[in-house]
C-alpha cells in the first residue's frame, strides 16, 4: 500500500473514528473522498482491513459508494472513496412520498446487491446514505466500519450507532439469541425512512436521549409506525421494515417489489409498470423470508 498521490482539499466531515478529507488526485485532478481512521490497530487487524478492503474494491453498484484503495501512511489508516458533492441525507426532511419512495428504492437496491454477496452493512443510517448533484443516493461506510468495531468501539454501542440498531441485536435476549444481520439492515432502514418522512427521530427518546432510554423505547415499547396522515402504502412498507420478530421482516429484495416502491417506479429503472398498477391496491402480508 503505496503513499497515495493527492491533496486535502477540505474536510467533509469527522467523528470518533476518524476524519474524511475531499482529496484532489494530482496525477488526474479527479476528486475522492479520503477517509482518516485513527487509532493505535495491531497488525491482526490491518491485515483483516486488507482483506476487507479487496472485497469492498470488487463492490460494483450504483448505489454503493466506490472504494478504490486503503493506504498505510503515518501510522494512519486512509481509505480512499468516491466522492459524493451532496453530501449526507442526516437531518433531512422528506415529506414528499414520491421522492422518499425514490430514497428508500435506490438504498434497497444497494442494500439487495450488498446481501446477495453476503455484505452485511450494520451500520445503515441517515449519515451513512450520500447523495451526489445527480440525485444517485448511495451507501457508504460499510466493511471497514465493521472491521475496526472492535479496536474503536469495543461495544459497540455508542449512542449515535445505537438509534438505528434493531431490538434483537441490542437486547439478544429477544431472538434467543440469533442475530440476522440482513434483517437489522432492514430495521435500520425503515428508521431511517421515517426519520427522513417525520423530519425527525422516530422514537420518543430522541435520538440523542441516553443509552438506557435509548435501550427501552427500541427494545421494549411498540415500533414506531407512519402516521395516519401517510398513504397506506407507506404506512404499510414501515410495518414490513420495523416488525419486532426480525423473521417477519421483509428482505430487501421484498421491498423493492412493495407498491410504495413499485407505484413511483418509472420502467426505465427497471419496474414493471403494470405490476405497480395491480399491486398498488393489494397490500398483502409478509411473504415467507427465502432460505
Amino acid at each position: 500500500m503505496k503513499t497515495p498521490h493527492q491533496d486535502r482539499a477540505s474536510r467533509i466531515g469527522s467523528g470518533a473514528g476518524g476524519t474524511v478529507y475531499k482529496v484532489v488526485h494530482r496525477p488526474t485532478g479527479k476528486v475522492y473522498a479520503l477517509k482518516v481512521i485513527y487509532g493505535n490497530h495491531e497488525d491482526a487487524v490491518r491485515v483483516q482491513m486488507r482483506r476487507e478492503i479487496q472485497i469492498l474494491r470488487d463492490v460494483d453498484h450504483p448505489n454503493v459508494v466506490a472504494c478504490h484503495n486503503l493506504y498505510d501512511h503515518n501510522g494512519e489508516i486512509q481509505v480512499l472513496l468516491e466522492y459524493m458533492d451532496g453530501g449526507s441525507l442526516e437531518g433531512t426532511h422528506i415529506p414528499q412520498e414520491p421522492s422518499l419512495s425514490d430514497v428508500a428504492r435506490q438504498v434497497l437496491a444497494g442494500l439487495h446487491y450488498l446481501h446477495r454477496r453476503k455484505i452485511v452493512h450494520r451500520d445503515i443510517k441517515p449519515s451513512n446514505l450520500l447523495i451526489n448533484s445527480r440525485k444517485i443516493v448511495k451507501i457508504a461506510d460499510f466493511g471497514v466500519s465493521r472491521v475496526l468495531a472492535q479496536t474503536m468501539d469495543p461495544c459497540n454501542s455508542s449512542v449515535g450507532t445505537i438509534a438505528y440498531m434493531s431490538p434483537e441485536r441490542i437486547n439478544t435476549d429477544l431472538n434467543h439469541g440469533q442475530y440476522d444481520g440482513y434483517a437489522g439492515d432492514i430495521w435500520s432502514l425503515g428508521v431511517s425512512i421515517l426519520e427522513f418522512y417525520l423530519g425527525k427521530f422516530p422514537f420518543a427518546v430522541g435520538r440523542q436521549g441516553d443509552w438506557a432510554s435509548l435501550m427501552c423505547a427500541i427494545c421494549m415499547s411498540k415500533p414506531p409506525e407512519a402516521p395516519p396522515a401517510a398513504s397506506r402504502e407507506f404506512r404499510d412498507f414501515i410495518a414490513c421494515c420495523l416488525q419486532r420478530d426480525p423473521a417477519r421482516r421483509w428482505t430487501a429484495g421484498q421491498l423493492l417489489k412493495h407498491p410504495f416502491i413499485l407505484q413511483y417506479s418509472s420502467p426505465g429503472r427497471g419496474n414493471n409498470p403494470g405490476q405497480a398498477h395491480h399491486q398498488m391496491h393489494q397490500l398483502l402480508p409478509p411473504p415467507p423470508r427465502s432460505s
